[in-house]
């Protein structure tokens, strides 16, 4: 890809689940959003954190979007970093959701190597797919219109409306994109953080 690569991490959600404030739950001494920061400066110099409202639950250094009001659910933070990548004239935006602390290293090469002509590249395991984490082509934009006036809500299906591919990864010792819904979910991560004997 010739244009820089914008990484634009996804904590609007509430995370009822696990008592809110997910982004500022700890794993492994350093808080969820963190964690994915750090991965996503590994990966790019244009980082931005995308939030439902207010600020985000931890201080972070790279800018703050907020999620489009208008469109519930995940698929608000995804047209917020759709409009960051277009405003900083890049041609993709990764994202990657804050409750996903294992995701693999090469997660932007494949996306980026196995898209093709697709207007996103999603990743998959085990069968199942993550529309959280994706690559999208910023001309996705001019589908999103479309789809909200069918009244639909879903990332997946609008994945599914501009377009797609997917890009698997095993799942070997642990799914890479075990993501934290709850306080047993935590645990788990913490145990497979721990060192293995």
């Amino acid at each position: 890809m010739s244009s820089p690569l914008p990484v634009v991490i996804l904590a609007g959600g509430e995370g009822r689940r696990i008592g809110g404030g997910k982004p500022a739950r700890m794993l492994g001494g350093r808080t969820l959003l963190d964690r994915t920061l750090s991965t996503a400066c590994m990966w790019s110099d244009l980082v931005a954190v995308a939030v439902r409202s207010g600020a985000p639950a931890v201080p972070v250094r790279v800018p703050v979007l907020r999620d489009d009001p208008e469109i519930a659910g995940p698929l608000g933070g995804l047209a917020a970093a759709l409009r960051y990548a277009r405003d900083e004239g890049a041609e993709w935006v990764l994202t990657l959701p804050c409750d996903m602390p294992f995701v693999p290293a090469d997660l932007p090469d494949r996306l980026s190597a196995e898209i093709g002509a697709a207007a996103a590249a999603i990743a998959m395991s085990g069968g199942e797919i993550h529309p959280v984490c994706g690559l999208w082509h910023v001309q996705a934009l001019k589908g999103l219109e479309d789809y909200l006036a069918s009244g639909r809500r879903s990332l997946r299906g609008f994945a599914k409306a501009v377009g797609y591919v997917t890009v698997a990864w095993p799942r070997e010792r642990f799914d890479p994109f075990f993501n934290i819904n709850d306080e047993r979910d935590l645990e788990q991560a913490e145990a497979l953080l721990a060192p293995r004997h």
